[in-house]
């Protein structure tokens, strides 16, 4: 299901980290936030090459959720893993 462009048109709107945190408090329970995090934190991980089973150890999830991850990085046009590579540079 596409996310509605005004949203993310507002996202795009904010341009400091204290605001989208605070939008992002608005928009989402903690829990959503929590998902949220953990999702890019094992995408992060996946990219650096751990492996799946040291990614549910160590967060505690099921191999189920880090599977979804993988799909993710294995499709070329992903936009998580442009921003992952762009990271890199960092």
């Amino acid at each position: 299901m596409p996310v509605d462009k005004e949203l993310l048109s507002a996202v795009l709107s904010v341009d400091d980290l204290e605001d989208l945190d605070a939008l992002f408090q608005d928009l989402f329970t903690p829990g959503e936030l929590a998902d949220l995090s953990l999702r890019w934190k094992l995408l992060k991980d996946l990219n650096l090459g751990i492996t799946q089973r040291k990614i549910a150890e160590k967060y505690g999830i099921s191999l189920c959720k880090i599977t979804r991850g993988s799909k993710i990085l294995k499709n070329k046009n992903s936009m998580v893993l442009r921003l992952l590579k762009e990271g890199k540079d960092d």
